[in-house]
């Protein structure tokens, strides 16, 4: 499964309104992608939890893309506050069909619940250098969620791979749950190209690397897609 993530939480030269990221998705799809990562902005264009801007997001993705699966960041960033994290979650009136829950955040039980209430499955974010993979793996839940999202934050290329493995084994083998490994920067086509090696879930997209693997700068979310897309051809 290839997945695009069209803008994460950077500041610029990503798309922000929910038509520009829409439109984003839309030609992701077109040349590749099959599910959607995304990080509703508010008029500020910060990332937000806010049911209006998850609903505007979320509804223009879903008609421009009616085939695909559309999911939602619930990163600590947008609201240091688990508890009221949470509370947002139950406020969305449009559902995505998933949200990531990072797992070395505080209170990431609490807003995995709140997901789960409302019916929204679960990637499981596992961050590399962090205690998130043995968190997960202790909490009676992990073996219901949809996918587990590994994020390798070493952004060096000659040892982004080898981080990568290492998260792997942290995790081990024992879940059977889907898992999308991914880098970010300068480690983003080192370690996409290992998940391809060990047919894993892969995503790319601006908020993961701004630039094609050669390093020069990619022209939008759906050149990554078409390039990742090519690496994944048998």
């Amino acid at each position: 499964m290839l997945q695009v993530c069209p803008n994460g939480s950077r500041a610029e030269g990503v798309p922000t309104s929910p038509d520009e990221i829409a439109a984003a998705v839309r030609a992701a799809v077109d040349v590749g992608a099959e599910d959607a990562h995304l990080h509703p902005k508010d008029d500020a264009g910060a990332d937000t939890l806010e049911a209006f801007h998850v609903a505007e997001t979320v509804t223009a993705v879903r008609v421009a893309t009616p085939s695909i699966r559309v999911g939602v960041t619930t990163g600590a960033w947008t609201e240091p506050d688990p508890v009221e994290r949470a509370a947002l979650i139950r406020s969305w009136t449009v559902l995505p069909d998933h949200a990531s829950v990072n797992f070395h955040e505080e209170g990431a039980e609490l807003v995995a619940e709140a997901l789960f209430e409302r019916g929204v499955a679960i990637e499981a974010g596992i961050f590399s250098g962090t205690g998130a993979a043995e968190r997960f793996l202790r909490w009676p839940h992990a073996h219901h969620v949809l996918r587990i999202l590994a994020e390798v934050t070493d952004t060096d290329p000659e040892t982004a791979t080898g981080a990568a493995k290492a998260l792997l084994h942290e995790l081990g083998t024992h879940l059977s749950r889907p898992i999308l490994l991914h880098g970010e920067d300068g480690g983003a086509w080192p370690v996409l190209r290992l998940a391809v090696r060990l047919n894993l879930d892969v995503r790319i997209g601006l908020e993961d690397t701004l630039d094609l693997p050669d390093g020069s700068p990619a022209a939008d979310n759906a050149a990554l897609i078409q390039t990742a897309r090519a690496l994944l051809a048998p």
